[in-house]
């Protein structure tokens, strides 16, 4: 997980803040993800965390659709699961925030290959 600071005071085509825009990006999971990477296709800061914020919630709400079909121990792993994608919601908001382009393992190298492309 490697931090890189970013301009804070940069304004993206919808006039927002860069970092403002890159928490929205995780706001509302994989669908925030999808609707900033439609309206911001060439800022690479946005497209970074719109693509991460796409690859991880997608994975968490995979998962978790998987658990419920588990018996007893999906059950009991389902609210850890949850806890734990509460959690790296709110860190990767608050990194966004902070100007910080913060990478998950491996989805966030993907992240990275999309926004340079």
């Amino acid at each position: 997980m490697a931090d890189e600071k970013q301009g804070k005071d940069k304004k993206t085509a919808l006039g927002l803040d860069e970092n403002v825009e890159a928490l929205l990006c995780y706001s509302l999971g994989w669908v925030t993800g999808i609707i900033f990477l439609l309206l911001e296709p060439k800022n690479k800061v946005i497209k970074f965390h719109a693509v991460q914020s796409i690859g991880i919630f997608l994975v968490l709400t995979i998962l978790m659709k998987t658990l419920v079909f588990i018996p007893i121990l999906g059950w009991l792993l389902m609210p850890f699961v949850g806890l734990i994608g509460f959690i790296l919601w709110i860190i990767l908001m608050v990194k966004a925030y902070n100007g910080e382009k913060y990478k998950l393992p491996v989805i966030g190298d993907i992240a990275e290959k999309q926004a340079n492309n």
